[in-house]
Formats: structure tokens, C-alpha cells, sequence
């Protein structure tokens, strides 16, 4: 399928992760550490085209991300407690690729389609769910200056 046809028939719109949709969102509400009652988890589908990447973002909860269908993805990680890292995710196991990534809570990340992809559909599911407020879009500037070594890697993610 095309982009558009994904879009239109997973009834996608324009997100910070490319063309998103929400897909669950658990009835069962939890506060972890006094923060706001959330869901206990939750699931989207996001689809990612050369013009429509992940935003440079972090959320207070674990995710994973699951790669369905099309190119794969390359994921910038920049926690606050360790190295970054560049990983990639897609379904080309034998080029050292997964078809699931890890991100820890609070881990800012950004990511874009492989050179020369047209598009990756893929889902994420967070637990516990995101609470309102607590998307946070991160600062290039100040990430390029705690991770040095991927200063120029952040300036091209976060400008694709």
C-alpha cells in the first residue's frame, strides 16, 4: 500500500511521529509516584515518510516500538544517564536489524526512514500511558551539548 492508502485506512493523521492513530487505551488507571491517573498502557500505530519523521521528543513512560511493514527506521537515543545511540529498526534480522526497540522512560528520541526509504509503518505501546502534559520536545542545542559525539547526528535527525 501506499502512504496515503496507509493513511487513510488505519485513519492516520499528522502527528509528532509522522501520521499517527491511537489503538488502545487500557480501561484499567494507575498514578505511579503521585503523578496524574493514566491509563495503565496504551498502543498507536505511526507511519514515518521522508517528510513526516519522529520529532525530537521524550515521554515519562517505558515504550516499544514494533515495526510492521515498509523501510526501516533509524532511532536516535540520547538518555540522560548514559551514551547515546543509533539504532535501527526493522525486519532485515540477518543485517543486524530487530523488529522491536526498547526505550526507556525519559530517553530523549528522534528518528527518520534508512536513505533512500519511502515509508515504515510501525506501533508503539507505553506503559503506563501517557498522561496529559507530559510529552516533553527536547532541545537540539542542549542535547548536542551533553552527547558531543553525536552532536552532528542530532542536527540531522532532528532537521529531517
Amino acid at each position: 500500500m501506499t502512504p496515503e492508502q496507509l493513511i487513510e485506512e488505519l485513519h492516520l493523521a499528522r502527528g509528532t511521529c509522522g501520521y499517527m492513530a491511537s489503538t488502545y487505551l487500557s480501561p484499567l488507571q494507575v498514578a505511579p509516584d503521585s503523578a496524574a491517573p493514566r491509563t495503565i498502557g496504551q498502543a498507536l500505530y505511526f507511519l514515518i515518510t521522508p517528510d513526516a519523521g519522529v520529532e525530537l521528543h521524550r515521554i515519562r513512560s517505558d515504550q516499544i516500538y514494533h515495526h510492521y511493514a515498509g523501510d526501516a527506521l533509524e532511532v536516535l537515543l540520547l538518555p540522560d544517564d548514559g551514551p547515546a545511540r543509533t539504532v535501527v529498526v526493522g525486519c532485515e534480522l540477518d543485517n543486524g536489524m530487530r523488529p522491536q526497540l526498547f526505550i526507556p522512560a525519559g530517553t530523549f528520541h528522534v528518528a527518520r526512514l534508512e536513505d533512500g526509504g519511502a515509508c515504515a509503518l510501525l506501533g508503539t505501546t507505553s506503559w503506563p500511558g501517557v498522561a496529559d502534559g507530559e510529552f516533553e520536545r527536547g532541545d537540539a542545542s542542549l542535547l548536542q551539548r551533553r552527547h558531543p559525539e553525536f552532536a552532528e547526528q542530532i542536527a540531522e535527525f532532528a532537521s529531517a
